[in-house]
């Protein structure tokens, strides 16, 4: 069973000085339920060292341990899934590689999107970007995110866990889950948080109060 309340996206180049090993710790202490090794401007050398190290804390923790776009480095890593995007490969084909019982994981931002990613095989939706952010660096100036109503719409739409990104903070955190999201992805949230162990469990809390209103 995943955890989907907090939901976190590793980015050592956003993490204030830290290894991407240190947040994870710090982060797994403070009960996060989903690690993303993501680390785009690394090689791929470079994010398979790390993912051997994630995938340790994360196996002994008991934490969901999933790898960004490269099906590849899941299969080395032994992660338990994968999270894709528009460019990678489909969810057909990820899962024929890594097997019935991994967890693959598609973003989308439409309700359409959303329903032809369940169709394909999706296990959860990353749905965002919910409020304007600044870790991607694609993210146009005028983008402002498409809201708490657009993870409303798709959470009606499927009957998969859908999971909030996107300028997530443990101030939005409850309207994005009243909105219907299972739970949140974040990156500098706890990444550049001055204590990501603190930060993980304010924003589990925050979703306890989004799901009890």
């Amino acid at each position: 069973m995943v955890d989907w309340d907090v939901y976190l996206v590793t980015g050592e180049s956003l993490s204030a000085g830290r290894t991407t090993r240190e947040v994870v710790e710090a982060a797994i202490a403070g009960g996060v339920g989903v690690v993303q090794l993501r680390e785009k401007d690394r090689s791929a050398r470079e994010r398979y060292e790390m993912g051997r190290q994630i995938r340790e804390l994360t196996r002994e923790a008991g934490v969901t341990f999933v790898v960004n776009d490269r099906v590849d480095i899941a299969q080395a890593l032994d992660a338990d899934g994968v999270h894709l995007g528009d460019d990678d490969l489909p969810v057909p084909v990820a899962r024929e590689l890594l097997g019935p019982e991994a967890v693959v994981g598609r973003s989308v931002s439409t309700v359409a999107e959303a329903e032809a990613a369940v169709t394909a095989g999706a296990d959860y939706l990353g749905v965002g970007t919910v409020y304007r952010t600044d870790s991607k660096a694609d993210i146009p100036e005028d983008d402002h995110g498409v809201g708490p109503e657009r993870v409303a719409a798709i959470t009606d739409a499927v009957d998969v866990p859908v999971v909030g990104i996107g300028g997530i903070t443990a101030e939005n955190t409850a309207e994005v889950v009243r909105a219907g999201a299972d739970g949140v992805a974040v990156i500098t949230a706890i990444t550049r948080a001055d204590d990501p162990e603190a930060a993980t469990a304010a924003l589990r809390e925050a979703v306890r109060r989004g799901r009890e209103a």
